[in-house]
């Protein structure tokens, strides 16, 4: 089978080599997917470059959250167990984590809801409380983690406000749904998220970003508001001043969705379902922006990891160059 090879760490378009290889062997526990399609997160990024909290042996391939299919003819969303991950045309998951996929999804849209939508509603929901009526403010909001919570942040009654830098996410943010839209480029955040809630500030703060975005939230937090940590794609990670969420009354959340599968994994079930639910009736869709081809994995796992992708970037193994699939 054709799959992608890290032999060894460095920035992905360097490092992936797409190889023929012999298909994984499940060990106990396990079952053996085709892949129908793999979504690109920020730590398949992570994984080639040897940064991520969970390091394969060489080699290895990335790929961490697939739409699949059984042996049976099922389609199901998984994250792959390294270091058969999801970048080829066959990968292996943990039999117990194993999850249907929504009917209202294609292959692409629901090989990106698993883990992005995961993260936003444990974030928001389970951690942060979000309620209807309240403002929540999303860092990135135009990339794969901040787009989730942004369609999650309105399913759920926010009023949201999206930061993005440039005016091509600008738009997109404003498509998702976004009420007040802030472009930190052209924009001082904490001003215009000052002005947008009457001096008030946001209630929940989601931020996958860190460094400067951390700064900014701290400024605009809210009486009795939430930070969320979810990430630091920055590559910034802040020390928050604990005096100052002391003198402001606020929480800083740290959020680590993969624990969740260790230690409350009927959650991540029931997630699942209200995801499901969403999607059903529309709420919720994961943007795709780019569906590419086998070959072309490596070169937009790269366009990921430089932070200029919208949305979901997701890889068909079935899609020619042309196009078709």
């Amino acid at each position: 089978m054709q799959a992608w090879q890290v032999h060894e760490n460095g920035e992905p378009s360097e490092v992936m080599r797409l190889e023929q290889v012999e298909p994984p062997t499940p060990g106990d526990g396990q079952v053996l997917l085709k892949v129908r399609a793999a979504n690109i997160n920020f730590p398949d990024a992570l994984l080639c470059r040897g940064l991520y909290q969970v390091r394969p042996p060489l080699p290895f391939t990335p790929g961490v959250e697939i739409c699949g299919e059984t042996e049976d003819g099922r389609r199901v969303l998984a994250n792959p167990a390294l270091p058969y991950g999801g970048f080829a045309e066959y990968a292996v998951a943990d039999t117990a984590a194993v999850l249907p996929a929504p009917d209202a999804l294609d292959d692409a849209e629901a090989a990106a809801l698993h883990i992005g939508y995961q993260t936003g509603w444990f974030g928001l929901h389970r951690r942060a409380g979000l309620q209807a009526g309240e403002t929540l403010l999303v860092h990135a909001a135009a990339g794969g983690v901040g787009s989730a919570a942004v369609q999650l942040g309105k399913a759920a009654g926010a009023t949201v406000i999206g930061v993005v830098g440039g005016a091509e996410k600008a738009a997109v943010a404003r498509e998702l749904g976004c009420d007040v839209v802030i472009d930190r480029r052209a924009q001082d955040v904490v001003a215009a998220v000052k002005e947008a809630t009457g001096g008030r500030g946001a209630d929940v703060v989601y931020d996958p970003v860190g460094g400067e975005a951390y700064a900014q939230s701290a400024k605009v937090v809210a009486f009795e508001g939430r930070i969320v940590v979810v990430g630091f794609a920055s590559g910034s990670i802040p020390s928050p001043a604990l005096n100052h969420a002391l003198v402001k009354n606020y929480s800083i959340l740290g959020l680590h969705w993969g624990l969740y599968n260790t230690k409350n994994p009927k959650l991540i079930q029931h997630c699942h379902e209200q995801l499901t639910e969403l999607a059903a009736r529309g709420a919720i869709k994961p943007l795709v922006s780019e569906r590419v081809p086998m070959g072309g994995a490596a070169a937009a796992v790269q366009r990921v990891a430089d932070g200029v992708t919208t949305g979901r970037v997701v890889v068909l193994p079935g899609l020619t160059e042309g196009g078709a699939a």
